[in-house]
């Protein structure tokens, strides 16, 4: 067939054609006039699918077979042509096969045939000629619907598109496919004047979505190292109002030893926790949920609240309610005082559950009247803290205790998001011969699978496998509840928030900035606290206060209490006689808090923790000297440092005992006073340790102080053991004033 043939078939010229199968190879030289018919075929067929042209193939290679037939007369005469010259008759010859040429003449034709024939061309023609217009007119109509499409939507969104927080209009155009133009033009009709490179908010690009009909929704801030070095949990599971959905209380058990708080968790949860517990105490934090009318409850059982008061210090502030456990028979106790004052420090609404009722001796009015003294008055009483009697041996009062949970729980609408990433805390944390590192956790927002990648404090990790507290393997874990997790690459810390991130290798990446991060910051202490108090962010100084006596801590309490400021007050969220425990540093910690002992002793293993933790520990032995620092911190007298000042010197006699970290030694004080404080010891006039006199004795007689040219004995605390001859110099830190700067 012929390439003239083909092109007339397509309504094109020669040269049309010819740029045509410059596209596709079609095995077709620029000097070939005639091609197979097959290949003719294939031709047509596909510049008429790209063209989106309709062509009758066969019809046009039967044209293409009858048009030089022997009669000599082709099917379609040429479109410039109006009427033919001469009809030629149908000559036979003996070969078929050959085409003879004959001279075309119209003498033997009527004119008034030729005048028909023309006539019937002339509308074949005008009509073929309309049908072209339209076809051309069909064709302009639908490129300019595609291109006007092209143009408002490069790309068909399906379904909801993920915003953060803040977005370039850049982005934003290509995020929801949406020509640029388009979106500053609805920008200004909201009164935004914005260019292709500024940003904007997700509440101003979800109004702006919404009138160009694209659904957004705003998409998960990933964890960074910052957010994660400061442990903020409220920052971390922080999320818009309408993906937040109600989840279960978790709820923390308190009290006193043996007042009964495992046994009535046990009464609660159905299971024999107690027979499995070293003498009946609590050895270990575990969480269990229950069902109580339809609805899920977590506990999470503490032992006493030093687990409670860890995990705040490292700021895991997961508990909604703390249920205290007194006992009816025994009353509120120092313990029982102390888990109070983390609970109130804490924000936890507080539940009292009266145990022990069943006893003869209980006296649950006197518990009521002793809690009232320390703030927890009961709402028969006109207060605010829910009271109730229960027994964990008759299970009296057990549903009551959990209605009133529930009650408390629906009033602080408890919230989170279900469907993000999940972020866990560690309640507790072991290592397993077989398993590896294992984590009991809670989680606190977000659903944690199986197969989930995260970090977790100064690990990182992959979820393999979670059980419940029945042992029953999970797949996922929604809000509040809590699972044991296998997977960790080292065992975390007790209050370490778990974060799942997107894999394993982004984990990593995380974990070496959080790494580098906590080697430039520095933990804040007293610095920080007197600086925000400056500044006005803190408007209370936090004080746990320890004395020697009752009388000198009531005393010290109602004088600390005048010492507020019109922008700053003092409280003293815990006050106790004895010495300073760990306890107390840790509740120091967990609430930003100086720990200021008056006349009690600070053991050198509560002071490396409180170093470790950057917590100021001062010791005063006069009133007027705690309240004065107290005064001067308040009014920026102190600048938040300290200096040192070189009491006396002691040289050593004898050593009496020695064990693996204490001495008894003895010797004469050469110059100034001798206390127990921290001292230096040098030896051939060379540091080499340090340590701390822990108790101070002249004979058999305990003294405060021994002075120049006097002999004592003392117990030591020191890093290198004591040798006769050595120098102990002692030494105190103080405040400086500003006039000493």
């Amino acid at each position: 067939m012929r390439l003239v043939q083909v092109a007339k078939a397509l309504g094109m010229t020669g040269q049309q054609l010819r740029k045509e199968l410059l596209s596709v190879d079609f095995g077709v030289k620029p000097t070939d006039r005639e091609i197979p018919d097959n290949l003719a075929q294939g031709i047509i067929r596909f510049v008429a699918r790209k063209h989106g042209l309709t062509i009758d193939v066969e019809a046009v290679m039967g044209m293409a077979d009858d048009g030089y037939e022997e009669e000599g007369e082709p099917k379609e005469q040429p479109a410039g042509e109006a009427v033919p010259q001469e009809v030629v008759p149908e000559v036979k010859t003996q070969d078929s096969s050959l085409h003879v040429l004959r001279k075309l003449t119209l003498d033997d034709v009527p004119k008034a045939a030729i005048e028909r024939q023309a006539k019937d061309l002339q509308g074949t023609k005008e009509e073929k000629e309309e049908r072209e217009k339209e076809a051309r007119e069909a064709a302009a109509v639908v490129r300019h619907r595609q291109e006007t499409q092209d143009q408002r939507q490069i790309k068909k969104k399906v379904g909801k598109v993920n915003l953060p927080a803040q977005i370039s209009v850049k982005e934003f155009a290509e995020k929801t496919g949406v020509q640029v133009p388009q979106v500053i033009q609805a920008l200004m009709k909201n009164g935004v004047l914005a260019t292709i490179t500024q940003s904007i908010d997700y509440e101003t690009a979800a109004i702006i979505a919404a009138e160009l009909g694209v659904t957004v929704e705003k998409e998960q801030e990933s964890a960074n190292a910052e957010t994660l070095l400061s442990k903020n949990l409220d920052e971390l599971i922080k999320d818009e109002v309408e993906n937040m959905t109600p989840r279960p209380p978790i709820v923390v058990v308190m009290g006193h030893v043996d007042h009964g708080k495992t046994s009535i968790l046990d009464a609660i949860r159905k299971t024999d926790v107690v027979s499995k517990e070293s003498g009946g105490i609590t050895q270990h934090i575990g969480a269990y949920q229950v069902h109580h009318q339809d609805k899920l409850i977590t506990f999470l059982d503490t032992p006493g609240h030093e687990a409670f008061t860890a995990m705040r210090a490292r700021g895991a502030q997961i508990t909604d309610i703390a249920i205290l456990v007194v006992s009816a028979e025994e009353g509120v106790k120092e313990t029982t005082i102390e888990a109070i004052n983390h609970a109130k420090e804490a924000g936890v609404p507080i539940i009292v559950a009266v145990n022990k009722i069943d006893r003869p001796n209980a006296d649950p009015d006197r518990v009521k009247g002793e809690l009232a003294a320390h703030g927890l008055q009961p709402e028969e009483w006109g207060g605010t803290t829910p009271f109730v009697h229960t027994s964990a041996v008759t299970k009296a009062g057990i549903d009551t205790l959990l209605d009133t949970v529930a009650l408390v729980a629906e009033l602080a609408e408890l919230k989170a998001n279900a469907k993000r990433s999940a972020v866990a805390t560690v309640i507790e944390s072991h290592l397993d011969p077989s398993l590896g590192p294992l984590a009991s956790v809670i989680v606190n927002t977000g659903t944690l699978l199986v197969g989930d990648a995260f970090i977790c404090g100064h690990t990182v990790g992959k979820v393999r496998s979670m059980a419940d507290a029945q042992g029953v393997r999970l797949q996922s874990v929604p809000p509040s509840g809590a699972v044991q997790v296998s997977g960790f690459g080292s065992v975390p810390q007790v209050g370490d928030i778990l974060q799942v991130v997107a894999s394993e290798r982004e984990a990593r990446d995380l974990l070496k900035e959080v790494m580098s991060s906590a080697v430039l910051q520095k933990k804040s202490g007293l610095g920080d606290l007197v600086s925000m108090l400056h500044e006005g962010k803190l408007l209370q100084l936090k004080i746990v206060l320890k004395a020697d006596a009752q009388g000198s801590l009531e005393a010290l309490e109602n004088a600390l209490e005048k010492q507020g400021t019109e922008r700053v007050q003092v409280k003293v969220i815990h006050g106790a006689i004895g010495a300073v425990s760990e306890s107390d540093v840790m509740m120091a910690a967990a609430s930003s808090a100086l720990v200021m002992a008056f006349r009690a002793l600070v053991p050198s293993s509560v002071q490396r923790t409180a170093d470790r933790e950057s917590v100021q520990v001062r010791q005063y032995d006069v009133i007027y000297n705690l309240l004065e620092d107290v005064a001067g911190l308040l009014e920026g007298l102190l600048i938040p440092e300290e200096q040192e000042k070189i009491l006396g010197h002691l040289e050593v006699k004898g050593v009496f005992l020695t064990k693996k970290t204490e001495q008894i030694i003895g010797g004469r004080v050469t110059d100034g006073v001798i206390k127990r404080l921290p001292f230096r010891m040098l030896r051939g006039g060379e540091l080499i340790g340090t340590g701390r006199i822990t108790s101070l004795k002249r004979a058999d007689t305990d003294i405060k102080e021994a002075k120049a040219d006097s002999e004592c004995g003392m117990r030591v605390e020191t890093t290198v053991p004591v040798e006769v001859a050595d120098i102990l110099e002692v030494y105190y830190r103080e405040f400086k004033k500003k006039d000493e700067a």
